[in-house]
Parts: structure tokens; C-alpha cells; sequence
């Protein structure tokens, strides 16, 4: 997006952050087990979204727990 609609587009902030955890514990529940999943089903989403640029990004465990697999190394 540019120019006025990219002026007119909300920023996020910390209570849109609050506000995004909440709904995550409300819809995964109160098991560890089930909050973990859900996020690695978001984190493999966004990453497929984002060409699997996003995993690039983020710590092997996380990439492990989410099934992303190992980053590729744009640098020798």
C-alpha cells in the first residue's frame, strides 16, 4: 500500500498485541500442548504467506516446533 491508503491504514499497538494473545489462550484453551500448536499452525501459515521468507527469522526451535524446517542461508 501507498500513499493515502497506507496513511489510512491502523498502525498496530501494544493492546492490538494484548488483544491478539487473548484470542489465541481463548481459542487454543488452558493446555500448554494446545496454545504450542496453535501457534505453530499461525507461524507455518504466515511463513507459507510470506513465501517461506519467515522462517528465516526465527529460532531453529521454533522452526522445529512449528515444521518449518531449517532456514536457508541467503549468506555464505
Amino acid at each position: 500500500m501507498t500513499g493515502p491508503d497506507q496513511a489510512a491504514a491502523p498502525t498496530a499497538t501494544d493492546d492490538d498485541a494484548a488483544e491478539l494473545i487473548a484470542q489465541l489462550k481463548e481459542l487454543a484453551g488452558a493446555d500448554p500442548a494446545d496454545v504450542r500448536q496453535v501457534v505453530a499452525e499461525v507461524l507455518a501459515a504466515l511463513d507459507r504467506a510470506a513465501g517461506g521468507a519467515l522462517r528465516d527469522h526465527l529460532p531453529e526451535t521454533i522452526r522445529v516446533d512449528a515444521g518449518l524446517g531449517a532456514a536457508v542461508r541467503t549468506r555464505p
